[in-house]
């Protein structure tokens, strides 16, 4: 019978804790990315509703967490409210899977700033006659018995 030997190979490191620190580095790295988008229009001054929730006159400003599409809905006295489905598109490193790696390993934090400006149009007020032809049309129907 035959002894058998076995070997182990070890591979000697000059730092021990060279791994534990790269992986503790790129852990806390300050990697992050920065999303504000700021709504215009003109005349300034309107309201801004966004998904149905008020954010403020314009201009304004605020940040979002994810891309998309958003319901952006502007409102001012004299001044036809409007509203729109704008798209928020990524920039390119925001984009799968791009972006894991510059929300999170990054050594600086990235700033991506979208502006959009609206305009907004008149009020066209209904003419007189019109608004007095229709009040006397249901005044009408409303006398007639059913």
């Amino acid at each position: 019978m035959r002894n058998r030997q076995t070997h182990t190979f070890r591979l000697k490191s000059t730092r021990p804790w060279s791994g534990l620190l790269l992986t503790l580095l790129m852990l806390s790295s300050t990697g992050c990315v920065n999303r504000r988008t700021t709504i215009t229009s003109n005349p300034s001054g309107a309201l801004v509703l966004l998904d149905g929730e008020r954010i403020g006159y314009t201009p304004v400003a605020f940040e979002f967490q994810h891309y998309g599409t958003r319901e952006i809905t502007l409102i001012k006295p004299g001044y036809a409210t409007l509203t729109t489905l704008q798209k928020i598109s990524p920039p390119w490193y925001q984009i799968p899977p791009l972006d894991f790696v510059s929300d999170n390993f990054l050594p600086t934090k990235v700033v991506n700033r979208q502006r959009f400006n609206y305009v907004l149009a008149q009020d066209q007020p209904y003419p007189t006659e019109e608004i007095l032809e229709r009040a006397n049309h249901l005044r009408s129907e409303s006398q007639l018995s059913p």
